[in-house]
């Protein structure tokens, strides 16, 4: 790997670990047709480059009990805006929290216990100063998630 480039190589350790942070640098190495050793070499590497962040784990929100779901869009005026970002930041029930150029000033995923739960969430964010106005879309169903 030279540079910022990546290889077939690289790009399938990163495969491999979205599939499974866990996976251990001989497995990798044994699927890959690389040594053990290489792989950590180039784990490192991706690492130092800052492609790899860091490992997780990945949650299932309705088996920790969290079956409401909703990608919710806000609208927040301009001098409100990070004072907004700042209190969404802090919220548990936040599980994704972007500045966006799209329809919406700010975009969410948020994670609540039942519609009802989801529902209180979304009115005190409603009235938070600032919002304009919130734009919820219930997750009915899940097809990819690579987030």
């Amino acid at each position: 790997m030279t540079g910022n480039q990546l290889d077939e190589k690289d790009l399938k350790i990163l495969d491999i670990l979205k599939k499974n942070a866990r996976a251990t640098y001989t497995e990798i190495a044994k699927e890959i047709g690389l040594s053990d050793v290489a792989v950590l070499k180039r784990v490192k590497n991706l690492e130092q480059k800052g492609i790899i962040k860091r490992y997780t784990v990945k949650l299932d929100n309705k088996k920790l009990g969290f079956t409401a779901v909703s990608l919710t869009g806000l609208d927040v005026e301009p001098e409100k805006l990070f004072d907004v970002i700042n209190y969404l930041r802090d919220k548990e029930y936040v599980k994704y929290l972007a500045l966006t150029s799209g329809d919406h000033t700010i975009m969410t995923i948020i994670w609540a216990r039942d519609s009802d739960e989801l529902s209180e969430i979304h009115r005190k964010l409603s009235s938070l100063e600032g919002v304009k106005r919130i734009c919820p879309a219930i997750v009915l169903e899940l097809f990819k998630d690579e987030v």
